[in-house]
């Protein structure tokens, strides 16, 4: 709207108003006195162009876009703490149930004890919100003193944390509630309902799919991998406590039976043959050849739910392969021992085997 108030414009016109008969050269005095006030103009028209910007969803971000989603009752998801499984052993070799509240740390990061899970195992949950709370394994260190207790390990992944949503991921959710509105428990409904639930990536809903008042979601973890069953169960107690009753005793509505389900990941090998550039060997390009196959199915499983079923393509791999500094050439991909486009089940999602390099 604003780009033809560049500087020269506003200047030229402001020039062309003064009469001929006075000197309107560079450096003379009405040019002097009229070039900061056509700079000052020419700031001010890109900064109305930028708060033009910031006021429609499509160009908005970060507050503006918050504000304007909230005004639709679509609010930006905050970042969530991860939930572990923390194991503890005492002095005799035995399984130690710890207590509620004792607190341990790993590569500065905290967690506390939330609740006891069985015998020497329980449920931990970061102190700090997001992604860092999934990230670290093995050997945890007592903040607090632990009578008796001998190790704590910080183990699987039971409901992943999540960052704040991003402006991408919160503009999406905008389109989705203004273009299809949720009401009364249509499939609007339970996505943006299901979704919002902490540790939930994606879903793809299932009505009537055992029957008049029966609906089944499949969900995906927000890490993007197969969700736990602490997790599934959460989103099942959430959506309908008592499966299958109808009762309306969850947020689904009063006739609905709902079941819950979790992706099933299918583990997918890869073998190629590449051509390398000269003086180059198999294990200089192994770990960026095992990091692009990871990143490819990565994307694939943010796509999910988007799509009936997801399809591991070859021809995808390959051209992915040949960005890599060092390889001249790839033949011969084969997925799980097949040289054919790997199809997955509607609730499927693949994820990184084993990787063979031919030269």
């Amino acid at each position: 709207m604003y780009e033809m108030y560049t500087f020269s414009f506003l200047l030229n016109r402001m020039l062309s108003r003064v009469p001929d008969t006075v000197d309107k050269r560079e450096g003379s005095i009405i040019y002097d006195a009229c070039a900061p006030a056509a700079a000052e103009l020419a700031q001010m028209y890109m900064e109305l162009e930028m708060n033009a910007a910031l006021s429609f969803a499509d160009t908005a971000s970060g507050e503006f876009l918050t504000r304007r989603a909230g005004e639709f009752g679509v609010n930006r998801s905050p970042a969530t703490k991860a939930v572990r499984r923390g194991l503890f052993v005492d002095d005799s070799g035995k399984p130690l149930n710890v207590p509620i509240g004792s607190r341990y740390s790993i590569e500065d990061t905290v967690y506390v004890v939330a609740a006891a899970i069985s015998a020497g195992a329980a449920e931990l949950e970061c102190e700090t919100p997001g992604v860092v709370g999934n990230t670290f394994f093995g050997q945890l260190l007592p903040i607090d003193y632990v009578a008796g207790l001998a190790t704590a390990e910080l183990a699987d992944i039971l409901i992943p944390g999540a960052d704040e949503e991003s402006d991408d991921a919160l503009r999406e959710r905008y389109y989705d509630a203004v273009n299809e509105p949720a009401f009364g428990g249509n499939v609007a409904d339970y996505k943006q309902t299901i979704n919002a639930i902490s540790g939930v990536g994606a879903c793809k809903i299932y009505p009537a799919w055992a029957g008049g008042g029966t609906v089944k979601a499949t969900l995906i973890a927000s890490d993007w991998s197969a969700p736990t069953s602490a997790l599934v169960n959460q989103v099942q107690t959430l959506m309908d406590p008592t499966v299958n009753s109808g009762q309306g005793l969850g947020l689904a509505p009063i006739g609905h039976q709902v079941t819950i389900k979790g992706v099933q990941a299918v583990k997918v090998s890869v073998s190629t043959t590449l051509t390398l550039a000269s003086g180059m060997t198999p294990g200089q390009v192994q770990a960026d050849v095992e990091a692009v196959f990871s990143a490819y199915l990565l994307d694939l499983r943010r796509d999910w739910s988007n799509q009936a079923q997801l399809v591991v393509r070859t021809a995808q791999l390959d051209a992915r392969i040949l960005t890599i500094a060092g390889i001249e050439d790839v033949a011969d991909t084969k997925l799980n021992g097949s040289p054919a486009n790997l199809t997955l089940g509607a609730d499927e999602i693949p994820t990184a085997g084993a990787v063979t390099i031919n030269v």
